[in-house]
């Protein structure tokens, strides 16, 4: 139960949060391995590429590869949150004096957010895949041809076998580790705080809000240039075996960022993973405890 309930929360906040994850695949893709100030910027902030993506690909366009997104929230939070949950009821998570332990805590996020990473790994490459598909004027990265998710994860199966769709699965670990570990451990933590000081009355919605909206700024902070190098190498072109033509793995991908586009390189899309972490992380966090406690109280 717990499982279904941690994939059904995450699909709702990825139906709100999708059309900003089209936004931040643009801009991470943007000016790839070239010079600031070498490139045409399409994509100029946020709030323009949302205006940009909606004029000329359409407003549709800033809903691709929901499809993906979707099974992915299912799959990956449903692991993810599902075993944190059961990790916490079972009190794995808290010391012998009963409090809760942050290294038991970040340990435990990011066992259960590799799990659901490496699972979902071939979906997460094609809705990188989908979003980066533009009209040829604001196309930015390379462009793959797919016509939908079932279309594409047939078509890398048929030409690259278990490991062209397990591409790049290892060079997403890293993100996910260091994005899962911080979420639900500045969640937990910051809810034990909120709860201990009383600022909020007992069991209230607000206290899980706030948490999460704590957790949101530490996750866009230390997960950024993880995430940038992850877009690009399940982005990048392919020869004949399958293999990228632009990055040997997740550390090359963030060297030749650092070193061709400096360290602002590492953060682009920024704003955009914030506005969508921020929101993401709220809403999904807010569902589940939500979910969890709605189940509990109507099944004892």
């Amino acid at each position: 139960m717990d499982f279904l309930m941690s994939g059904l929360a995450a699909c709702g906040a990825c139906v709100f949060t999708n059309p900003l994850e089209v936004v931040k695949t643009r801009m991470q893709l943007q000016g790839e391995l070239q010079a600031p100030g070498t490139y045409q910027r399409h994509y100029r902030n946020v709030f323009h590429a949302f205006f940009t993506i909606g004029k000329v690909d359409g407003l549709a366009a800033l809903q691709k590869g929901l499809a993906p997104a979707l099974l992915y929230q299912f799959l990956m939070n449903g692991i993810r949150l599902g075993t944190y949950g059961l990790a916490e009821s079972r009190g794995y998570l808290h010391t012998t004096e009963g409090t809760l332990s942050p290294a038991h805590s970040a340990a435990a996020g990011a066992l259960a957010g590799v799990m659901g990473a490496y699972l979902g790994s071939p979906i997460y490459m094609v809705k990188t895949h989908l979003q980066a598909q533009a009209a040829s004027e604001i196309a930015v990265g390379h462009q793959y041809k797919h016509q939908g998710m079932f279309q594409a994860l047939t078509e890398i199966g048929q030409k690259h076998g278990l490991v062209g769709l397990w591409r790049g699965a290892l060079g997403s670990l890293p993100r996910v580790i260091i994005g899962s570990s911080t979420q639900l451990c500045t969640f937990s933590s910051t809810k034990d705080f909120l709860s201990q000081w009383e600022i909020f009355p007992p069991q209230s919605w607000k206290v899980a809000l706030a948490a999460a909206m704590v957790s949101g700024i530490a996750v866009v902070l230390a997960m950024t240039p993880f995430d940038v190098a992850s877009t690009r190498l399940y982005n990048q072109p392919t020869d004949s075996q399958g293999k990228g033509l632009m990055y040997r793995g997740i550390l090359d991908a963030l060297l030749q960022t650092a070193r061709t586009e400096g360290i602002f390189g590492m953060y682009k899309g920024i704003g955009a993973s914030y506005f969508r972490l921020g929101p993401h992380t709220i809403l999904s966090l807010f569902f589940w405890d939500q979910l969890r406690f709605l189940y509990h109280k109507y099944t004892k």
